[in-house]
C-alpha cells in the first residue's frame, strides 16, 4: 500500500486518480482548494473510510502549501507518490481565467497561470520533499501539457497556458536533476486530450484511460527515467 498525494484532485483528471488509487487500496491525499464543497470526494470518502484524506492545498498560497504539509506529516511518515495535477485552462470553468488572444494579453493574466501550472507545482514538490526521500523510490509526477512543447507548438493561442507548461518543464527538468541524487524520480507526463471540463467534450480520451496510463507508467518507472517528459502512454514528448 502506497501514500499519494493529488493535487487539483476534486474535479476531472484529478479525481479520477483519486478514484483509481483507492480501488486499488492506496492511502490518498486528495488535495484542493475548497475540499468543504468537493461533492465527488466526500462521496468517495464515506466509500472509502479511512483509505481517503482530504487536504486544503491552495498551490498560489505558501502558507496554504505550509498547512497542507504539516496535515499530511500528521498522518504518515512518507509518501509514495507527488502527483502535481491542479492547474487551470482558459475558460474551462468559472474560476479559470478568459481565453489568450493577441490584442488582449495582460501580464495580471499570465502571471495568473505561470502561480498555478508552473511555480505552484515546484513549490509543493519541494514542500513535500522530506517524505518523500523518507520513502523508497518515491515519484513525482508533474501533469504538463503537449501545449508546452516548443517543437509541437504550431498556434498562437493559448499563449500564456503554453509559457506556463514549457516553465513548468523547466522546473521540473531542474528539480528531477537535483532530487534523483535522494532517489526520487521525477517526471513530467502529458494526460493527453482527456473529457474533463478542461478538455471539453469534444477531446477523445476518457479521463478513466488516461489515469489509468498514468498509474502504470508511475509504477514502472526507472530511475535512468528521471527528468524526461512523456505521453500517458509512455512515448517521449519533445522538449
Amino acid at each position: 500500500m502506497k501514500s499519494v498525494l493529488i493535487t487539483g484532485a476534486n474535479r476531472g483528471l484529478g479525481l479520477e486518480l483519486t478514484h483509481q488509487y483507492l480501488e486499488r487500496g492506496d492511502t490518498v491525499f486528495a488535495a484542493s482548494r475548497q475540499p468543504a464543497t468537493a461533492t465527488d470526494l466526500h462521496q468517495l470518502q464515506n466509500q472509502y473510510a479511512g483509505q481517503l484524506h482530504l487536504v486544503q492545498l491552495d498551490v498560489t498560497s505558501e502558507a496554504s502549501i505550509e498547512a497542507a504539509r504539516q496535515t499530511v506529516a500528521g498522518l504518515v511518515e512518507r509518501l509514495d507518490i507527488l502527483v502535481n495535477n491542479a492547474g487551470i485552462f482558459p475558460g474551462a470553468g468559472p474560476e479559470d481565467p478568459a481565453k489568450q488572444h493577441l490584442g488582449g494579453l495582460t501580464a495580471t493574466n499570465a502571471l495568473t497561470f505561470l502561480n498555478v501550472n508552473a511555480v505552484g507545482p515546484l513549490l509543493v514538490a519541494q514542500a513535500f520533499l522530506e517524505l518523500l526521500k523518507a520513502a523508497n523510490k518515491s515519484r513525482i509526477i508533474s501533469l504538463s501539457s503537449g501545449q508546452g512543447s516548443l517543437t509541437w507548438k504550431a498556434a498562437g493561442e493559448p499563449y500564456h497556458y503554453s509559457a506556463s507548461k514549457a516553465a513548468l518543464n523547466m522546473y521540473m527538468r531542474a528539480l528531477a536533476a537535483e532530487v534523483g541524487t535522494y532517489g526520487v524520480i521525477s517526471v513530467l507526463v502529458d494526460p493527453g486530450w482527456v473529457q474533463t471540463g478542461m478538455g471539453g467534450n469534444t477531446a477523445a480520451l476518457p479521463p478513466a484511460d488516461s489515469a489509468r496510463g498514468i498509474i502504470r507508467l508511475t509504477d514502472q518507472l526507472h530511475a535512468e527515467e528521471n527528468g524526461s517528459f512523456v505521453t500517458w502512454q509512455g512515448e517521449p514528448v519533445p522538449w
